[in-house]
């Protein structure tokens, strides 16, 4: 049962957070507009997107879940800030539908995160045996 909540956490985070990268890096209207208003038009929309494609990966292999876990949710964490403070929830006639699926990737990211945290905290103690 845990490997399959598992598994459709991953794979419904990765979607939501793969299917944005077309709008990202092929400079669509709706999202250039987005990183005009919070003033991180081009470089904020490339890295970000470059950010959500990597922790998409993370997420989706079986050894990284909770690096990738952890990653979306410092990157959705960061795109429900601009919806709060400067966008908005409704994003041009949106219907509010751009907040509500990062708010889907932060639940997903989020549980994730407890489930593998064993996973991220043997991986920071690799990396701090290895200085």
């Amino acid at each position: 049962m845990k490997k399959s909540i598992s598994w459709i956490l991953r794979i419904g985070a990765a979607i939501i957070l793969l299917q944005t990268l077309f709008f990202k890096f092929s400079g669509a209207p709706e999202s250039v507009y987005i990183f005009e208003q919070v003033g991180m038009e081009p470089w904020g929309r490339y890295g970000s997107g470059v950010a959500e494609l990597v922790a998409s990966i993370l997420l989706l292999w079986p050894r990284t879940v909770g690096l990738g876990a952890l990653m979306g949710l410092g990157i959705i964490s960061g795109a429900i800030f601009f919806h709060l403070t400067s966008l908005g929830v409704e994003v041009q006639g949106d219907g509010g539908l751009l907040f509500y699926l990062a708010i889907a990737v932060f639940v997903c990211c989020a549980v994730l995160l407890k489930m593998y945290w064993t996973q991220v905290k043997d991986l920071l103690l690799l990396i701090r045996g290895s200085r």
